[in-house]
């Protein structure tokens, strides 16, 4: 009889470590070297040559990362943005890609500023129907790429089905997966080809680390390709950096359990309030995602967003009298944040105005709780 394969929690604590052979340390050692001894003719003496094409930290990093996604390679990078551009642009000129219609601002503005002038053209898509997207495939359509749930709205959509669809077109699905995390969510064994994440944000999850990764169903051509471009442009991940984030993936499913119960118990409060028009959170019954968040989610996150009945003014007046949300970018750390996104999108928001994202942190729920019940107290359209 086969012995039970480790659970997510155990992987992520054990996945890429092990005691220092040379000093029995558990704690991984750090190797700041940018350059490594090697014999007259270039022999890797040790495997290693220059920082830039790999090092110790980074090599653990991605076999952790590939060990928890159930991947057979991983590529880190300086940021998640530098993960997303280099799978991008690894593809053929003349590449037509499906993007989500809700997604991150830094990703639509890739596809408008950037992919147009490598010959890549991009359409976005109502991801959470099949439909739409089958309807949206051109001939020359080499990727799909899903945000799930996504950034800020948390629509939710069904990896499996949407696979189906890649493959039956010939074309790559591509997964972001940062507010689920390798925890809560493992879009390869939904048929995902590759599988991205914002390390920076709940990997880190201290708010003190930026990284980003590409997590692979197959080691072969397009892992290539992606980590030669990687190498030659220079978006790897700094040692210390690659330390930190795997010291923080150690405590990742303790951490998601919190952001998680936290983020049900806010979400709860909000969607009773009279100020409040909508919560947009898949642990609510009542989310049009709800049934297929529950189906391929371990949990629901700790990220939701809140419209507000009084629309621009009352959502601005709610960000400004909350004391333990702090207004901030970034997502998934230890405090709790807040943040009017149409306010950061620039002169074309597309994010909705009456819209807060909240990134629900690990202070206790009563506190957080108590904290908006007071500031919406003051909001306009109560």
């Amino acid at each position: 009889m086969s012995a039970r394969p480790p659970a997510p929690e155990t992987l992520a604590v054990h996945a890429g470590a092990g005691p220092d052979p040379a000093t029995g340390a558990l704690a991984p050692p750090l190797h700041l070297a940018t350059t490594f001894r090697h014999g007259p003719a270039g022999e890797r003496i040790a495997g290693y040559q220059y920082q830039r094409e790999g090092n110790p930290a980074q090599d653990a990093l991605e076999s952790a990362l590939a060990a928890l996604e159930g991947g057979a390679a991983a590529l880190a990078f300086a940021t998640g943005m530098a993960a997303v551009d280099g799978l991008l642009q690894s593809l053929p000129p003349g590449s037509h890609v499906l993007l989500p219609r809700d997604c991150y601002t830094g990703l639509r503005a890739l596809a408008r500023d950037v992919l147009p002038g490598l010959g890549i053209g991009t359409t976005a898509v109502d991801m959470t129907d099949p439909e739409a997207v089958r309807a949206a495939l051109r001939p020359d359509t080499r990727l799909l790429w899903v945000e799930t749930p996504s950034n800020p709205c948390l629509e939710v959509t069904d990896i499996a089905a949407v696979a189906a669809i890649a493959r039956g077109h010939g074309a790559l699905l591509a997964v972001d997966s940062t507010f689920a995390t390798p925890l809560l969510q493992q879009p390869l064994r939904l048929d995902a080809d590759v599988v991205m994440h914002s390390l920076t944000k709940y990997v880190g999850g201290h708010s003190d680390v930026m990284g980003g990764a590409l997590v692979f169903a197959a080691a072969g051509d397009l892992h290539a390709r992606v980590a030669h471009r990687r190498h030659l442009t220079g978006g790897t991940l700094a040692p210390f950096n690659a330390w930190l984030l795997l010291r923080g993936l150690r405590s990742l499913p303790a951490r998601m359990h919190w952001h998680c119960r936290n983020a049900m118990a806010v979400a709860r409060f909000l969607a009773g309030h009279p100020a409040v028009s909508r919560v947009l959170y898949p642990g609510l019954p009542d989310h049009p995602g709800h049934a297929t968040a529950a189906r391929q989610m371990r949990d629901f996150g700790g990220m939701l967003s809140v419209r507000l009945r009084g629309g621009r003014d009352a959502a601005l007046a709610l960000a400004g009298a909350l004391r333990l949300f702090t207004n901030a970018t970034s997502l998934g750390g230890t405090e709790s944040l807040v943040e009017h996104r149409a306010s950061i999108e620039g002169d074309a928001p597309v994010s909705p105005a009456d819209l807060l994202r909240l990134s629900v942190g690990l202070e206790h729920a009563d506190d957080l709780i108590a904290d908006l019940d007071h500031a919406l107290a003051s909001s306009p359209g109560r």
